[in-house]
């Protein structure tokens, strides 16, 4: 290997590790500004500046929260998933290391997954809102909405124990297998992207149900997303990370019941 490549994959784990920090940096900023309110669920449109602005835009009531949780959820895939795949770009890295389009090749990837993953933080955002709607016209849910968290809480640590969940895992644990599995280098920007996407699925199949609790906790809650982040990390990365997945799951369900007593008998 030249010296000029040996240069080039000193400052790739760098960049990638960089960007991540950068992620984490911008996210901690945010919720420590005035602005941390946006990446909470609240009636932030209808109050304040930010009501004002929106009840004078065409579409502002609803545009506006729709762009602001896309760019937090966008920060937070990128500091919370992108260290998960790391093993995946590093492989690809080694891979394209003699080719003179290698580092657009790379950002297709890391934009393929991104993507995939902002598409599921907008799903789900717009799942959540229907969820405060529903409450929101329900004075029974309304007196009761810990139901809300107790039944995400249970969903997630039952999936822990699912063949869907094992599967994926096992996808996003054999990156070599995976990467040689959809690199055919005869459309390089196209395969690319789509090793981002489809290993972004894998990603959200294998995780979807963890990121959840994220709306249970708090979206903007950062030090939950320092924690399920590094548990998602050893899941998926750690050579007994398999072995936690389990145990995770039991904790969930008994995180639930807790829930439950709490409000049933408590």
């Amino acid at each position: 290997m030249s010296d000029a490549a040996l240069r080039r994959r000193r400052l790739f784990l760098p960049l990638i590790v960089g960007l991540v920090a950068l992620a984490w940096a911008s996210l901690f900023l945010w919720e420590a500004s005035p602005w941390g309110r946006y990446l909470e669920h609240g009636d932030w449109t209808e109050v304040g500046l930010a009501g004002r602005i929106c009840s004078a835009i065409w579409g502002g009531t609803w545009l506006a929260p729709v762009l602001i949780y896309a760019g937090g959820w966008l920060l937070m895939s990128a500091a919370m998933m992108l260290p998960t795949a790391l093993p995946l770009l590093a492989i690809f890295e080694r891979l394209t290391e003699p080719r003179g389009d290698r580092a657009a090749l790379r950002a297709l990837v890391v934009a393929g997954y991104l993507a995939v993953w902002s598409s599921f933080g907008l799903a789900a955002h717009l799942i959540d809102v229907g969820l405060h709607t529903l409450v929101s016209r329900s004075a029974w849910l309304a007196a009761n909405g810990w139901m809300v968290g107790a039944a995400v809480l249970a969903l997630a640590g039952a999936f822990q124990f699912s063949a869907l969940k094992y599967h994926c895992l096992d996808k996003c644990r054999t990156p070599f297998s995976f990467v040689h599995a959809h690199w055919r280098d005869r459309h390089p920007g196209w395969e690319s992207f789509r090793l981002g996407v489809d290993h972004g699925l894998f990603c959200v199949g294998c995780c979807w149900a963890i990121m959840l609790i994220m709306f249970v906790v708090g979206a903007g809650s950062v030090g939950w997303m320092l924690m399920l982040g590094a548990v998602m990390a050893v899941e998926k990365n750690a050579a007994w990370g398999r072995r936690i997945s389990a145990p995770l799951g039991a904790g969930l369900l008994v995180w639930s019941g807790l829930v439950v007593a709490q409000n049933v008998w408590g």
